[in-house]
C-alpha cells in the first residue's frame, strides 16, 4: 500500500493505492479515467498518513481492495496541502501524457 499526495491541474488530493508506483501503468490509466493526466506526486509514509487522518484512514484502508486499487483519502486539496510540510514528503515524481498518448486515444 502506498500513500500520494498529488498535485493536479484542480489542486492537491491525497490518494491511497495498492499499486507500487505513482508512474504504475494501471494506476495512470485509472487516473486518467478520473480527468488526471499530469501531475506531481510526492509519497507520504504510511504512518505519517495516519497520524494525521486517524479514523478516517482506517477506514479508507478498509475499503481499499488488495491489487489493482485506489482510493481517495482527501479530496480537499487545501486541507491536504496544510496536512503536510514538505521536508515530510518524498522527492516528488512528474508524470504527463505525452502528445503522442493523447493523439491516440483521441
Amino acid at each position: 500500500m502506498k500513500c500520494f499526495m498529488l498535485f493536479t491541474g484542480s489542486g492537491p488530493l491525497v490518494i491511497l493505492t495498492s499499486y507500487g508506483s505513482a508512474t504504475d501503468d494501471d494506476l495512470l490509466e485509472k487516473l486518467r479515467t478520473k480527468g488526471i493526466d499530469k501531475f506531481l506526486a510526492y509519497e507520504i509514509s504510511i504512518p505519517l498518513a495516519q497520524e494525521r487522518y486517524g479514523a478516517h484512514f482506517g477506514a479508507v484502508k478498509r475499503d481499499l481492495h488488495q491489487e489493482d486499487d485506489l482510493r481517495i483519502l482527501d479530496y480537499n486539496g487545501e486541507r491536504a496541502f496544510r496536512l503536510f510540510h514538505f521536508r515530510e514528503l518524498a522527492s516528488p515524481i512528474t508524470y504527463e501524457v505525452q502528445p503522442q498518448e493523447t493523439a491516440q486515444r483521441a
